[in-house]
């Protein structure tokens, strides 16, 4: 059997003992190389939280979170997340930096040769379908939020992370940018075969871009699947967030 490259054991978070209701609960999940997991939920369901756990932006209350078989508390933070791509809704870019200090800033603190700075520069802006040379010393504030959605998953490739994850990365784009940056991600992940974790509340983009769904209520697993087999469940929630994609688009998921 395959060893996970990420696996969370028996994993609670909780913000206080006083709360009443931890965000995670009794979370068991196996995730292996190369795969594309969606983490799928409704808002407050915990799909963020258990993301963040990964690259240890929260901590697990009780239970065992491991990358690359190590224990998330075992790890040099620092270390890990720059082992860690990373892409938010709004990309996180830095305003202050150009596109090309903010897509090579991980590979300089890694101390690259320049050579292979700039040439890495070169293939992940070409990769995410940008000129290198036409947007290499733009600004943020020039972009737009297509453009800098680009940019934030070049920088989070930009280190060659054997791990990316994306929280909710497309959802503050407008409709047509949303589904052609979806249909571009899609064929990079197949290109790029890295294992990546998404969060998402769309189930469309869920069952597009997942090579399995994880469907998260209350803090708790409640559903895992592929797409093919996540549109036959049976589980209340899972034909809620259906039935949600077939009146919104007025046809079938």
């Amino acid at each position: 059997m395959r060893n996970p490259i990420i696996e969370f054991r028996q994993v609670e978070y909780q913000i206080s003992t006083i709360s009443s209701q931890p965000i995670l609960s009794v979370v068991s999940l196996q995730i292996h190389r190369g795969e594309t997991i969606a983490l799928l939920g409704r808002s407050g369901s915990g799909k963020t939280t258990l993301l963040k756990l990964i690259n240890g932006l929260r901590r697990a209350t009780s239970g065992h979170v491991l990358v690359q078989g190590r224990d998330v508390r075992d790890w040099d933070i620092i270390r890990l997340r720059r082992g860690v791509g990373y892409v938010i809704q709004e990309t996180g870019l830095f305003p202050h930096l150009t596109v090309r200090e903010n897509v090579c800033l991980v590979p300089q603190l890694e101390n690259w040769p320049s050579d292979r700075i700039s040439a890495r520069y070169v293939e992940v802006l070409q990769s995410v379908g940008l000129s290198p040379s036409l947007y290499s010393q733009r600004y943020p504030r020039e972009l737009s939020g297509g453009q800098r959605q680009r940019v934030g998953v070049a920088r989070a490739l930009a280190g060659d992370p054997e791990i990316l994850l994306m929280d909710e990365p497309f959802g503050a784009l407008d409709p047509v940018t949303r589904a052609q940056l979806q249909r571009e991600f899609l064929t990079l992940s197949r290109d790029l075969a890295k294992t990546v974790v998404f969060v998402t509340h769309d189930v469309r983009e869920a069952l597009l871009l997942g090579s399995r769904v994880i469907l998260l209520d209350s803090g708790r697993m409640v559903a895992e699947a592929t797409p093919q087999e996540f549109v036959r469940l049976t589980h209340p929630i899972a034909r809620e967030f259906l039935a949600a994609a077939e009146l919104a688009t007025g046809a079938p998921a």
